[in-house]
């Protein structure tokens, strides 16, 4: 067994000190959200954040949670948003991704330019309302949260450049046996791009669970309001309920204003973090594969 040298063991050192810094400064944040989130009121006015909580109070979760079944209709909006759009977007960008990868396929080039292009130039936000509410009839309804993220231009072009990656003789070997294109598809290209469906997965489903836009735009049902809205609602009543009128003073004292800012951060990033574990590991070799060819 070859044993380090010198200078190898100091690189090594630097890089563990390195990792080590750098953990601690991305939890750093995280810590502090936690902190303020149940930290009194009077205290944060006082002295502002810290990473460690003071005067431990839940007074802040107990005003987010206190709207009952309002918080939980939010939920469950976002998560079968989450699920559902996640689920169609990826069957439709796979299937698509797929098409514009075979070299063989004429329109595929003209095709990825104009996905290309929707990236650079759109019709605007006026064209864009018209169309999805009068022609498509996308308002109030939980399909208005989904169909207009269905494809991502970015994510396609990810997802097919992967795919491209895949040996075309494979392909070619199967279509002698008799595979069709949904066979080439599901049973050949899928199972070799894992790592980038992976990643693309979670980029959807990061962008489904954290949009507010759409349900701005398009909902005008409080029932229908995805978790975002609700908590980007909440937070909006509060900052003005602290900042208007003759009792301002009173309403600052008795709404804790920064604790539900870092609680319903709190409430709203915990899925995510909780999902990301997971594909951690097709996450980092999606995001890697073809940096190194060989």
């Amino acid at each position: 067994m070859k044993t380090k040298s010198a200078s190898d063991k100091i690189i090594s050192a630097f890089a563990y000190i390195y990792m080590i810094l750098f953990v601690i400064v991305a939890i750093i944040p995280f810590m502090t959200i936690i902190s303020t989130s149940i930290t009194d009121e009077q205290y944060i006015r006082a002295n502002g954040f810290d990473i460690f909580p003071h005067e431990v109070t839940w007074a802040a979760y107990k005003y987010v949670l206190g709207r009952g079944s309002t918080i939980l209709d939010a939920y469950q909006v976002t998560t079968f948003v989450t699920v559902v759009g996640t689920l169609f977007s990826m069957l439709i960008t796979t299937m698509m991704a797929f098409a514009l990868s075979r070299k063989e396929w004429k329109m595929a080039v003209p095709i990825s330019f104009l996905v290309y292009f929707t990236m650079l130039f759109n019709g605007g936000l006026v064209p864009w309302y018209i169309i999805t509410t009068k022609y498509l009839g996308l308002h109030d309804s939980l399909l208005a949260l989904i169909i207009p993220y269905t494809i991502n231009a970015f994510n396609l072009l990810v997802l097919r450049s992967f795919i491209s990656g895949i040996d075309n003789s494979i392909f070619e070997a199967a279509k002698i046996d008799g595979a069709n294109e949904f066979q080439l598809l599901f049973r050949i290209a899928l199972p070799l791009a894992l790592p980038g469906l992976a990643t693309i997965c979670l980029f959807y489903a990061i962008s489904y669970w954290n949009d507010w836009w759409l349900g701005l735009m398009l909902i005008n049902e409080r029932e229908l309001y995805p978790l975002q809205l609700l908590i980007r609602a909440i937070t909006s009543n509060i900052s003005y309920a602290t900042s208007s009128g003759a009792n301002s003073s009173i309403a600052a004292a008795s709404i804790p204003e920064e604790g539900v800012k870092m609680a319903t951060t709190v409430l709203t990033i915990g899925p995510i973090i909780l999902l990301y574990p997971f594909l951690q590991h097709y996450f980092v070799k999606g995001l890697t594969i073809g940096s190194v060819k060989g």
